[in-house]
Parts: structure tokens; C-alpha cells; sequence
């Protein structure tokens, strides 16, 4: 038992040498054998019927990596791989032995190259050994320069963007999507932070492919997450698996050993739920996140030194990142519908992705409990504008925003980057005044996932309202982030001058968000003043104590004063409109008074109660035999509100928020979409070897709180909200 790993050992006596015993034997062993060595043949064309337990794949992963520096047999399995693809996409016979190959050499590969990236021991990934012996003639199709790992790539994303999805094709595209995974985990590896000299060989090829073929791969990843195809249950799909679907030497590297991708077997062989999935679609969406949020600067930061800061024209005005050409295919994809032309009738110029938006938008729909999906939503009404557009003038908003108004109402079940990604899309929604209008317009027979209460009739705009005032009241509560209050409070600020018969319910959560804010400021406030009067000397904790109280009661003052606008708003342009509000008021005009006198609010109320004293007059020249009933007071607001006229309101600047990434988005994001593949995928990875994230806590919540910044002061008109990205 010495510290170099053996050979596994096999059953013992001769071993013929074509049986899959001896090939795979071969592959991990010491013996280099010539790329046109007609062993490659034998190896990619023999079904693997092999049962290896998960000792003997670690050790045969271990011998690899200690033969493959001078075997090259990973450099060499994927220049085959290459050639497999190249002739699947150059014919239409998908039973040609080269799908067989294709196959064979994408399993193979996958399992050996994750380890591989796994254990590497330099930053650029020397370990692989990409490259062929100085004694070994270079083929013709492999460039010296780009090397092999750009063959592969391109190789595989043209077989993704040219071949269509079918049941013959679909374990191929599914497995080289897994590939992809495992090619692209060289980020896990190295921070989100990527540098000019940083070095990912996989990802340097995907990037510096033809735009022509980065759009193919964008709009088919897109089609796939579309067509959401489940896994096709045909007996010639899954001839490398062994008799009675048991998994072969393969599969059982991949999902016990070395912790690699889950294959397809797993989706037909578990529950009836699990088997509903498309792994297909769920592939494609990862590698389309990983591929559109890659971000490297090009490395002017290393230059600072040089530059003179005292000359303001000298400073750079934004450290220049490389433009990632499948980021930009996404944000200039257009429907296929429709070709927008510019105001001068001019249609857009080059090659675009063109993508049924229809039924982008109806998966959307579907698939937004699933994180993955909202980051896709997001990836999408941020950065492509005419999907955006798209999205703001149908008329059925509710198919996109029910499930995130769901996603709220169970934050204490959903992380938190979820709940920031669903209140920035609800966000950038808000800014358009179309939205705001329509949203009051549709009407919703009833919301079966609302518990507090029965919603019947409730318009999405109403539902909106109840949701964010209720996600802003949990956290006050629970989670106390003034991020989250920031970015719920912007999007009603938005929404408030377009409010349209808010329903009684959404009003009084509106006024009881603001009695809420107010008695926790007030108890503040009675704390700091208490501290105030502790003789002076006692600690230098008492004075730390005192600046993190007044800096907390100054971000209440702000919320305070926003919830003021967004009800003055309402008032100021859409009063006669919303009777609701008004009585939602008078009810619980009480907790407006203490804060009349305010120097922050003063201005603010003085427009509350004007329109209290107008209605609260109404309501005393009535004469009314017994006592008041809702009924009846409503029917007086309603009566006045038409004669309302808004004599001697002070007309304040709307409000409006907006969002705008920071300058490194890939802070949040490259660690964030990780996080996501690592907990969905199965592809999993040694904690030791993992520096993009800290995995000391739970996958799904280590971005939280060192990726979000703090927001502590709100100025009010035209502010920038700022997610955490």
C-alpha cells in the first residue's frame, strides 16, 4: 500500500482487448496511445455495461491524473469528441455510430476532466495537459493558437445551436449541456472578480466564438427552457445504460465517486414528481446564466498606480470589462412575431436571436416558483428592452406576477437573493406609468394562496399593495433589512399616482404600514433620548451605541416620509378615484397627529389633513339617525369625493425610482447563479475547492449578507435604487 495509486484491479486471468474492462483499464493507464491509434474507435464504440464501485472510480480518477501529463488522453478523448460532433452535425442519420462515439466520449471526458478541474493544483488549469506531445503531429483542424479546449467548445455549442432536440438527440444534447457544467466549474475555483491575466480555458473559447454562432446557442438554450421537453422513454436512447436500466461504470462515476453530474437515469428511475422535470431545460437555463453574467475586466485596474489623481480628467470614469458577446445576444434579442424598427424605419442592423416571445413569456409563467426562472425573468426586463416592452403592453400581467406576488407571500420560505431579484423586476415594473395604470384594470376572482383573508375581486394593483406593505411589515419584524424596505417602498412609491379604486383591504395595510414605521420609530426615539441622559465617561460602547440608534432612527425617518408621499400621491392625483383610502384614513387618523408638527413630515401632513378636515366636515353637516356604519360613511366619501376639487393641496414631485446596475454586477451574480446550478444540478464540488463562495453556511444563503450593500438614507425624488448586484 504506497502513496501511488494502482491500477484497479479487474477479474483476474486475460483480458481481451475489446472488452470495456481492458479499454477503460487502458485509458487510465500509463501506455500513450497515438491519437489515429485505432483504440479510440474500440473505446467510443462499445456499449460501458461496467459496475465499479466507488473506491475503484476514485482510484482510477487518481491514476489518470498522475498519467494523463504525458498519456494526453484527456487532450486526445476530446479532440475525438470533437470529430464525433462535427460528423452528427454534418448528417441527418441520428443513428449513425457517431452519436454512439459522441456519447461514449462526452461521458468519458465529463468524468475525468471534473476531477481534474477539481484537483487543480496552479490557477491556470495547467493540470489538464490541453495539448498534444511535441511527438504527436497536431491535426490540421486544431489551431496552435486557439488550442484544443477551443475546438471542444465550438464543437460543442455548434452541435447545441444547429441540431435540433429530438428523441434520438436528446440524451447528446443533454449530456454535452453537462459537459458544459462541468467545463465551465473552473469558476468555482477562483473569486467573481476576473482579471485580464485570469485564466479559464473553456470559458476564453466560448467567449471568442463567432457572434453568428453565439446566437444560435443563446436562442436554442432559450427554446429548450421553452419547449420544457421531458425525457424521452425510448429503449434506443439508452443503449449505453445495462439491462434493466441499471447504471453502467459511467453512470456510477458520475453519481456516486466523484460527485459528478446526475445523468438522465435519475429522472426516469425516481417519483412520479421528480420525473415531470425537463433535465433538459433545466441544463440549458444553467449554462445560459453561467454564459450571459461571465464578466472579465480587461485590467486597466492594474494601471492606478500610474494615474495622477489630482487631475479629475485623468481618472478613469469605469474600469472597461470585455463586451461578453452571449450577454449582448440576450439583451438584442427580438420577437419573432415582430421586427421593431426604429423611429427612422430603420430595422436592426446584423445578426439578432429572434425568439417567440409569446411563449417565452407563458413558460415564464409557469416556472417562476423556480429561482433559476426569476433570475432568467430578471437577466431579461433588465437588459433587453424590447422584451421589456413586450412584457408591459399584455394585457394578462397577472401570468408573470401572481407567482412573484407568491414568491413574496412566502419569503420566510424562499431566500432572500429570490426575494431581491423578485422585488427588483417588480421594481423596474413600476417605472413604467403603463404598468401602473394597467395593473388596477385587471381584476382577480379570487387569490387561492392568500390565507389571512378570502380576496375575491381584488385587482392586481390592490394585491400588489397588500403583498409589499406585508413583506415590509414581515421584515420589520424578522428580517430587519433596509434593502428589502427600500426596494418595496420604491415600487408603491411608483405606483401611487396611478392608483385606481385601491380596495379597502390594500388601504388599510397602506395606513397600517405607516402607524407600524411610526411606533417603531417612536420607541426609537424614546430609547435614544434615554441614552442621552447617561452621564458622561461611562463607556466608549454607550457612544457606539448611540450613533448606530440615531443612524437607525434616521433610515425610519425616511421610510416615514416616503409612506407620506406615496399616501399624498394618492391624494394629490388620484383621490375621487379611490374612496378607500380616504376612509382608510379617517379611521386611522390618530396615528397621523403625533408627527403633525414634525419638521420631516410637517409639509407632508399638512396635505392629510386638509383633505380630513374637507371630509371630516361632510361627515358632521350629515344627519344621520343612530350610529355610523362603514356603509354609510363610505357612501358619504364617495358622494364628496366628486365634488373633491383639491383646493389648497401643496403639489409635491412625483416621486420615482428607479434601478440601475452597480459597476460589477458579477459580485453578486457569478457566485449567486452557482449557488443556484450547485443546489439544482447535481453536479457538486469539494468544499476545500470552492472560493467563489463561502460554503460554511447553507448553499442557497451565503451570498446574503456579504454580497448586499446598505442602503441608509432615502433622498426622495429621482433616487437610484441600487440592488445588490
Amino acid at each position: 500500500m504506497g502513496g501511488v495509486p494502482s491500477t484497479p484491479s479487474f477479474n483476474g486471468g486475460a483480458r481481451p482487448q475489446d472488452t470495456a474492462e481492458y479499454l477503460i483499464e487502458a485509458f487510465i493507464g500509463e501506455k500513450s496511445f497515438p491519437l489515429a491509434s485505432d483504440y479510440w474507435q474500440k473505446l467510443l464504440e462499445l456499449p460501458l455495461h461496467l459496475h465499479w464501485s466507488s473506491n475503484r472510480v476514485q482510484q482510477a480518477c487518481l491514476l489518470f491524473a498522475q498519467n494523463n501529463c504525458y498519456t494526453r488522453h484527456l487532450a486526445k478523448i476530446l479532440i475525438h469528441l470533437s470529430w464525433c460532433l462535427q460528423e452528427c452535425v454534418s448528417t441527418s442519420d441520428v443513428s449513425s455510430s457517431a452519436y454512439v462515439k459522441a456519447l461514449n466520449a462526452v461521458y468519458i471526458s465529463s468524468v475525468f476532466l471534473k476531477h481534474l478541474i477539481e484537483n487543480a493544483k496552479t490557477d491556470n488549469f495547467e493540470d489538464l495537459y490541453m495539448s498534444l506531445n511535441e511527438s504527436e503531429e497536431i491535426p490540421s483542424n486544431v489551431s496552435k493558437v486557439q488550442g484544443i479546449e477551443h475546438l471542444v467548445v465550438h464543437s460543442v455549442l455548434n452541435f447545441l445551436g444547429r441540431v435540433d432536440v429530438s428523441s434520438d438527440t436528446y440524451l447528446l444534447h443533454h449530456e454535452l449541456l453537462n459537459f458544459m457544467l462541468v467545463a465551465l466549474s473552473t469558476q468555482l475555483l477562483s473569486g467573481p472578480s476576473l482579471g485580464a491575466d485570469d485564466i479559464h480555458p473553456f470559458f476564453d473559447a466560448a467567449m471568442a466564438q463567432p457572434t453568428s454562432l453565439v446566437n444560435l446557442v443563446i436562442r436554442k438554450l432559450l427554446l429548450n427552457y421553452v419547449a420544457q421537453l421531458r425525457f424521452p422513454l425510448k429503449a434506443s436512447s439508452y443503449y449505453i445504460f445495462s439491462e434493466g436500466y441499471q447504471p453502467g461504470v459511467l453512470q456510477r462515476v458520475g453519481s456516486v465517486a466523484a460527485n459528478l453530474v446526475l445523468l438522465p437515469l435519475n429522472f426516469f428511475v425516481s417519483s412520479s414528481n421528480e420525473a415531470s422535470k425537463s433535465p433538459l431545460a433545466d441544463s440549458s437555463l444553467n449554462i445560459l446564466l453561467i454564459l450571459v453574467h461571465y464578466r472579465k475586466c480587461l485590467g486597466v485596474d492594474r494601471l492606478k498606480d500610474k494615474i495622477d489623481y489630482s487631475s479629475p480628467d485623468s481618472l478613469p470614469k469605469e474600469e472597461p470589462f470585455f463586451e461578453n458577446p452571449y450577454c449582448k445576444a440576450l439583451e438584442n434579442a427580438r420577437d419573432i412575431e415582430f421586427d421593431r424598427v426604429d423611429v427612422e424605419g430603420n430595422a436592426p442592423s446584423g445578426l439578432v436571436v429572434r425568439l417567440p416571445f409569446a411563449s417565452l413569456f407563458d413558460t415564464l409563467g409557469m416556472c417562476l416558483a423556480d429561482e433559476t426562472s426569476v433570475l432568467l425573468l430578471y437577466s431579461l426586463v433588465q437588459g433587453n428592452s424590447d422584451f421589456l416592452e413586450y412584457v408591459l403592453v399584455r394585457t394578462d400581467l397577472d401570468t408573470l406576477l401572481m407567482p412573484l406576488l407568491e414568491t413574496l407571500y412566502n419569503a420566510p420560505r424562499r431566500t432572500s437573493n429570490q426575494i431581491y431579484m423578485v422585488l427588483i423586476i417588480l421594481l423596474i415594473l413600476s417605472q413604467d406609468s403603463s404598468f401602473n395604470a394597467s395593473i388596477h384594470k385587471l381584476v382577480l376572482p379570487f387569490v387561492p394562496w392568500y390565507q389571512e383573508r378570502v380576496l375575491h375581486q381584488t385587482s392586481l394593483g390592490s394585491l400588489m399593495v397588500i403583498i409589499l406593505t406585508r413583506t415590509v411589515k414581515y421584515n420589520l419584524s424578522k428580517l430587519r433589512d433596509v434593502y428589502l424596505h427600500t426596494n418595496c417602498l420604491a415600487t408603491l412609491a411608483n405606483m401611487a399616482p396611478h392608483v385606481h379604486r385601491l380596495s379597502g383591504y390594500a388601504s388599510q395595510q397602506l395606513v397600517s404600514l405607516f402607524d407600524m414605521l411610526a411606533r417603531k420609530y417612536n420607541k426609537l426615539a424614546e430609547i435614544k433620548n434615554d441614552k442621552m441622559h447617561v452621564p458622561n465617561g461611562e463607556s466608549k460602547e454607550g457612544d457606539s451605541l448611540q450613533e448606530d440608534m440615531a443612524a437607525e432612527l434616521h433610515i425610519y425617518t425616511d421610510f416615514l416620509r416616503i409612506v407620506l408621499e406615496i399616501l399624498n400621491a394618492i391624494l394629490t392625483y388620484a383621490l375621487p378615484r379611490n374612496p378607500e383610502v380616504v376612509y382608510a384614513i379617517m379611521h386611522r387618523q390618530e396615528v397621523f397627529q403625533p408627527f403633525k408638527s414634525h419638521p420631516r413630515f410637517n409639509e407632508l401632513l399638512d396635505n392629510i389633513f386638509m383633505v380630513l378636515d374637507f371630509f371630516n366636515s361632510r361627515m358632521d353637516a350629515q344627519k344621520m339617525d343612530g350610529e355610523w356604519s362603514v356603509e354609510k360613511v363610505l357612501q358619504v366619501i364617495v358622494v364628496n369625493c366628486r365634488s373633491w376639487r383639491g383646493d389648497g393641496i401643496k403639489m409635491f414631485t412625483q416621486l420615482r425610482f428607479t434601478y440601475e446596475q452597480e459597476s460589477h454586477p458579477e459580485e453578486f451574480f457569478i457566485p449567486y447563479v452557482w449557488q443556484l446550478i450547485l443546489s439544482r444540478s447535481g453536479l457538486s464540488c469539494s468544499p476545500s475547492s470552492i472560493n467563489l463562495f463561502s460554503v460554511d453556511v447553507p448553499l442557497d444563503d451565503s451570498v446574503e449578507e456579504a454580497e448586499k450593500p446598505q442602503k441608509d438614507e432615502i433622498n426622495g425624488n429621482g433616487q437610484e435604487i441600487e440592488a445588490p448586484v
